[in-house]
C-alpha cells in the first residue's frame, strides 16, 4: 500500500499562511482528515484547519503544541469523524522534510491521544519555509512513521512534493531533450512521477495516452473494458485491421502504442478492463494523481466530476459534437475542455451534466430509440472526425500543461467552447455554485455521495472478449506481430 496527502490551493494557503511567520520562527498547526482508499492508495485529504487560540501553543524558536490544544482538536476531530494531523514549519528547510529527534518524539507522544479520540492514525506534516515543500508521515504506531510517497495541492495549479526516497527521479533520456528544454530539468522530473489515468480509449484517449507516453511518463493508466471495431478504425490512429477483426480491448492497442511511443527507460503501463462506473473502477482511479475524462456519455462523467472534487483529484474532460444538414452536409462542430479541480466550476455548473441523464444513461433510455422518440428528444450525436478529435486531444493536452507546468504561473484555463463554423473560441464565463453538489463534497474522500453501481453487463462484454474463439490465421498473425512489437520496442 502506497500512502499519499491531498489539500485544495485554499486549505494549503491557509496552513501555510499560518506555519510561515515573518519573525522567522517555526509555528505549530492542528488540522483534520479524511481518508480516499484507493486500490493500492490511501490518501488523506486535509479536510479543515484548526487554529490555535490564545495561549494553545508556545512559540520559542522550535515551537511546540500544549495538551489543551492537542485535546480540543481531537475532540472536534472526533465529532466529526474525522483524523487529526499534527503540523509544523522548519522555516530554514527546503524539499521533504526528515524528522528531528524533537518532532519524532512529540509526535509519538502525541499519536496515542489521536488514536484513541479519532480511532484513526495520527497524521504528521512538516512545512520548509525556503520553497513551501511539504512532507508527510502516518503514525499506524508509536513506534515508527510510515512516509507518504507525496504531497499534493490541488487547484487551477497541480503542486506535488515528492518524497525522493519512495518516488525517485527518473533519468532523463535522449529522446526527451526537446522535451526538457521545454521546461526544464525540474518541471520535466515533477511531471513524469505523476501517475495519469487516461478513461477512455477511444479516438480522443489513445490520442492522448501515445503522447503521455511520449512525453516520459513512467506511469500510465488506460480504462476501459470496450473492443476494438471496424467502425472505429477511421478515428483510431493506430489501431489496425487486425485489432478489428480479432476484437482486441482498446486498453490492449493502446499499451502497444504507448510502449512504441515511450521516451522512458522504463514505463509502467496499466491495462484496466473495468468500467469507471463500478465501484472497483472507482478504486483503480483513485490510485492515480491526475485523470483525462475521454468517455461522452453522462454516467461515467458524473462519476469523474465527483472524484475531482471529493477525491481532489484533476480530471481533464473534453468532447466533441457534430451536426449535419438533412442531407448529409456537414453544418457545425463543437469542441470543448475543462480541468475540474477546486477553483474552477463542475460540469454540472458548466451545464456540461445534467442530473436526470445520469439516471436515464443508468437505464439505457439514452441509446432507445423508443425512448427517445416518446420523450420527443433527439438521440445523441455519434458523428466523429479524425482531424477533429486531434483538436480535442490538442485541448486537453494544453490543458494538462497549464495544470502541471502552469506557464505564466495562471494554470488551467476557464472552461473553453471553440466553434467550428465562425472559428470562434470562447472562454466560459460560468462560475462554481454555491449549492453545488458536488462542489461541496470536495475532499470528502471515501463518504462521497455513491454514484458508481456493481453492473454485470461490462464484465459480460470483457468475458466474452476473453472466450471468444478466432480463426487460427488471425491468431498466427497476432503472435507474429507480438514478437516484432517485442524487438522494436527494445530498441534504445
Amino acid at each position: 500500500m502506497r500512502y499519499s496527502v491531498a489539500m485544495s490551493g485554499e486549505t494549503e494557503a491557509v496552513m501555510r499562511d499560518h506555519l510561515l511567520r515573518e519573525d522567522g520562527q517555526e509555528d505549530v498547526l492542528i488540522a483534520t482528515y479524511v481518508l480516499s482508499t484507493g486500490i493500492e492508495r490511501t490518501t488523506a485529504l486535509i479536510r479543515s484547519v484548526i487554529l490555535p487560540r490564545d495561549g494553545e501553543r508556545h512559540v520559542h524558536g522550535n515551537a511546540s503544541f500544549t495538551s489543551a490544544y492537542v485535546l480540543r482538536a481531537a475532540h472536534e476531530a472526533r465529532l466529526a469523524g474525522h483524523g487529526l494531523v499534527l503540523l509544523h514549519s522548519h522555516p530554514g528547510g527546503s524539499g521533504w522534510q526528515q524528522l528531528s529527534l524533537t518532532d519524532r518524539e512529540t509526535e509519538s507522544e502525541y499519536e496515542r491521544v489521536a488514536r484513541s479520540a479519532t480511532k484513526m492514525p495520527m497524521l504528521g506534516m512538516t512545512l520548509g519555509g525556503k520553497d513551501t515543500a511539504w512532507s508527510a508521515r502516518f503514525w499506524f504506531n508509536r513506534s515508527e512513521p510510515t512516509w507518504a510517497e507525496s504531497v499534493r495541492s490541488v487547484s487551477p495549479t497541480l503542486a506535488v512534493t515528492w518524497n525522493e526516497e519512495l518516488r525517485p527521479v527518473p533519468s532523463i533520456t535522449r529522446s526527451q531533450e526537446r522535451t526538457v528544454s521545454s521546461w526544464g530539468d525540474r518541471a520535466q522530473g515533477e511531471i513524469v512521477r505523476l501517475r495519469v489515468l487516461v478513461v477512455g480509449g477511444g479516438s480522443v484517449g489513445l490520442d492522448v495516452a501515445q503522447r503521455l507516453a511520449a512525453t516520459g511518463l513512467i506511469t500510465v493508466g488506460v480504462m476501459d473494458y470496450d473492443s476494438v471495431e471496424p467502425r472505429n478504425l477511421d478515428r483510431m490512429i493506430g489501431a489496425t485491421r487486425l485489432d478489428a477483426a480479432l476484437g482486441r480491448a482498446k486498453v490492449d492497442v493502446a499499451a502497444r502504442l504507448m510502449a512504441t511511443a515511450a521516451t522512458a527507460d522504463t514505463i509502467e503501463i496499466r491495462r484496466h478492463e473495468v468500467s469507471i462506473t463500478d465501484p472497483v473502477g472507482v478504486r483503480i482511479a483513485l490510485d492515480y494523481d491526475v485523470i483525462f475524462s475521454c468517455v461522452d456519455t453522462p454516467w461515467p462523467r458524473a462519476v469523474l466530476n465527483g472524484i475531482a472534487y471529493a477525491d481532489l483529484i484533476p480530471v481533464i474532460d473534453g468532447g466533441i459534437a457534430l451536426t449535419t444538414f438533412s442531407d448529409g452536409r456537414m453544418r457545425n462542430g463543437i469542441w470543448r475542455t475543462h480541468a475540474l479541480t477546486p477553483g474552477r466550476p463542475c460540469m454540472a455548473c458548466l451545464g456540461q451534466l445534467v442530473a436526470g441523464d445520469v439516471s436515464l444513461d443508468k437505464l439505457g433510455l439514452l441509446e432507445d430509440p423508443k425512448y427517445i422518440e416518446g420523450a420527443n428528444g433527439e438521440a445523441p450525436s455519434h458523428q466523429n472526425v479524425a482531424a477533429l478529435s486531434a483538436s480535442v486531444s490538442a485541448s486537453l493536452l494544453a490543458q494538462f500543461v497549464s495544470l502541471v507546468a502552469h506557464p505564466g504561473g495562471r494554470g488551467v484555463p476557464v472552461p473553453l467552447h471553440y466553434v467550428i463554423s465562425t472559428h470562434t473560441l470562447m472562454h466560459s464565463t460560468a462560475s462554481c455554485g454555491p449549492y453545488c453538489a458536488y462542489e461541496n463534497a470536495t475532499a470528502t474522500g471515501d463518504h462521497r455521495i455513491p454514484i458508481a453501481e456493481h453492473r454485470v453487463d461490462w464484465r459480460e462484454e470483457v468475458e466474452a472478449r476473453k472466450t471468444k474463439r478466432r480463426p487460427i490465421r488471425l491468431v498466427a498473425l497476432a503472435v507474429i506481430e507480438s514478437l516484432l512489437h517485442r524487438f522494436v520496442t527494445r530498441i534504445r
